[in-house]
Order: structure tokens, then C-alpha cells, then sequence
């Protein structure tokens, strides 16, 4: 009996086999594929219905010179394509979207391989599955995996999150507001007592802000606190965000 596979472990499979593509039409494992199956254009070839794949020739190129995070990676790209979704380079990283709308985007770390929904506050997660990225995110939501076999396991909540995300963007679901910046008593205290550094302060971009206060309470002591903020008036004063000095 030919054993029994996912759509995913299947396409993965032959995705990961060595050598030529010369006789994967007469292979029992493709001939076993549903007729809507597709292959990356990379492969050099067509779903068996010969309907292109979403896929782009800049993740083609991506994904042929991945090293790191390979085989996990190329089996979200399946996931993420047979969703529907299109493909596209966008800050260095495989991007997917729905439409103009970008949905989710790959980002290959030291210790895991991570998918990031942009919108991923608003998407329902019962089983707890989604990340935040850091004190400092705020709608961004990641699911994160450390081998192939995490992204087969995970495969019915990945297309779920999929669906959801797509469904936020199709009836405009707005993001919930973020709160309220509460700034560390060094970073107060000081711009109560300048009102010149205050008013530089508050016509930062509220992410600048954000990032200021996040780098200064990060120190444990309040004399680091004060000598990191003391660092970085003169960049404030002139208008600059912490990453641009």
C-alpha cells in the first residue's frame, strides 16, 4: 500500500528530493496529488492542471540560495501559497499578502524560523500559539518553529490563522488603539524640569518616543536610566530618533 501523507508533507517531499526533476510525472507520490497541486515555478513546472502558482521569481530566487531554515521555510511558502496568497520580497524577507493588503512575512532567526502576521492582535488564538515580538509591538503577532515537523503539526492552526487574517483585511477590521505611552520616572521627571527638551520631546514620532522610553527603562538602575537618557538629549533636541544619531 503507498502510505498515507498530507498535502503539505507530500508537496514538502518532493520539494526536498535530490537531482533532476526528470520523471516526477510518472512518480507515484505526484500522480497521487489532486489536480489543483502546484510546484514553485523554480521547479520548472506547472500544477497538474497547469495553473500557475502565486508563487514570484524573487521568492524562486530566495529560496534556492536559503541555507538556513530551508526545508521549514519552503514548507510555510507551500502553506501560505495553497492559501491563496501572493508572494513577494519586501524588506529582505518572503512577504504574503491578500490583494494590497500584506498578510504574513517569514523571518529566519538565529534559534527558530518565525511567521509574523502584521495584524496578528486581532486574530482569534485560543491554544495560545501567537507571539508577541517585544514590549515594544503592538498589532504584530508571530507563530515560531524550530524544525519541518513543527510547520507539518501546526498546519490546520497556520491555515486557520491564514483565514482569519484575510477575513481582517477583506471587511477592514480596524487595529485596537495602542496605549497610552507611560514613560519612565528618569525620562518624566527630566522633561518636566526642560520645558525645551519637552516640547523636542513630544515632537518626536510616537514610535521615537516609544523607543526612547523602551532603551532607557531597559537599565535596571535609576543612574543608568538617567545617564542613558542624558546620552541622547542632544539627539532629541535635534529632532532625531534614538536610530538616527
Amino acid at each position: 500500500m503507498f502510505p498515507v501523507y498530507s498535502l503539505t508533507e507530500m508537496r514538502c517531499h518532493l520539494l526536498c528530493l535530490a537531482g533532476t526533476h526528470h520523471g516526477w510525472t510518472t512518480d507515484p507520490l505526484w500522480t497521487a496529488l489532486p489536480a489543483c497541486f502546484t510546484l514553485p515555478a523554480s521547479m520548472g513546472m506547472k500544477s497538474r492542471s497547469n495553473v500557475e502558482t502565486p508563487a514570484s521569481l524573487e521568492g524562486d530566487a530566495y529560496f534556492s540560495k536559503a541555507t538556513r531554515w530551508r526545508a521549514e521555510s519552503e514548507a510555510l511558502r507551500t502553506i501560505l501559497i495553497d492559501a491563496g496568497l501572493t508572494e513577494a520580497i519586501k524588506w529582505g524577507k518572503p512577504c504574503y499578502a491578500a490583494g494590497d493588503n500584506n498578510i504574513a512575512i517569514i523571518q529566519k532567526m538565529k534559534d527558530f524560523l518565525a511567521l509574523m502576521f502584521f495584524k496578528g492582535v486581532l486574530l482569534a488564538d485560543p491554544d495560545g500559539l501567537l507571539e508577541e515580538q517585544g514590549e515594544n509591538s503592538h498589532s504584530a503577532r508571530r507563530l515560531t518553529f524550530r524544525c519541518q515537523r513543527d510547520v507539518l503539526d501546526r498546519e490546520a492552526a497556520l491555515r486557520n490563522f491564514i483565514d482569519q487574517a484575510i477575513d481582517v483585511e477583506k471587511h477592514g477590521r480596524a487595529l485596537p488603539p495602542k496605549p497610552k505611552l507611560v514613560l519612565v520616572d528618569e525620562i518624566r521627571d527630566r522633561l518636566a524640569a526642560e520645558p525645551k527638551l519637552k516640547a523636542a520631546f513630544e515632537a518626536l514620532t510616537p514610535g521615537r518616543q516609544r523607543e526612547f522610553n523602551l532603551f532607557v527603562s531597559s537599565a535596571k538602575q535609576s543612574s543608568t536610566r538617567a545617564r542613558r537618557f542624558e546620552s541622547h538629549v542632544p539627539t532629541i533636541l535635534a529632532g532625531k530618533g534614538l536610530r538616527d544619531s
